[in-house]
């Protein structure tokens, strides 16, 4: 199992070394310092980009997190076509992977 210290490095060179990833930021409760760490924590992990379109156009992308057990995507199960919903300016990748890590991914273009 990857350690909490591997996941956020991986997370952070992920963010760093693509040009489409303006910002990350991490949230729930790993950025909370009044939770008590626990073995069902999950990273729920915002990148700040530009653009949906080049990820939405190569679902692969995604892999480099590492080999997932299985993958939601509940912005997909949304009706888009409508502006004032969110889902049309964000995905969400629901991950749990093969060493059981779970990272909740957003991202969300810069408004």
């Amino acid at each position: 199992m990857r350690t909490e210290q591997e996941i956020l490095s991986l997370i952070q060179s992920i963010a760093s070394n693509d040009p489409r990833i303006r910002a990350v930021l991490l949230n729930g409760s790993r950025a909370n310092d009044k939770i008590t760490p626990d073995a069902f924590q999950d990273f729920d992990i915002v990148f700040l980009v530009n653009d949906l379109t080049s990820f939405e156009a190569d679902p692969d992308w995604i892999n480099v997190f590492g080999e997932r057990i299985i993958m939601q995507m509940p912005d997909s199960m949304e009706i888009v076509d409508d502006p004032k919903n969110e889902a049309a300016n964000q995905i969400t990748y629901l991950m749990l992977f093969t060493d059981t890590n779970r990272i909740d991914l957003t991202l969300k273009t810069i408004e």
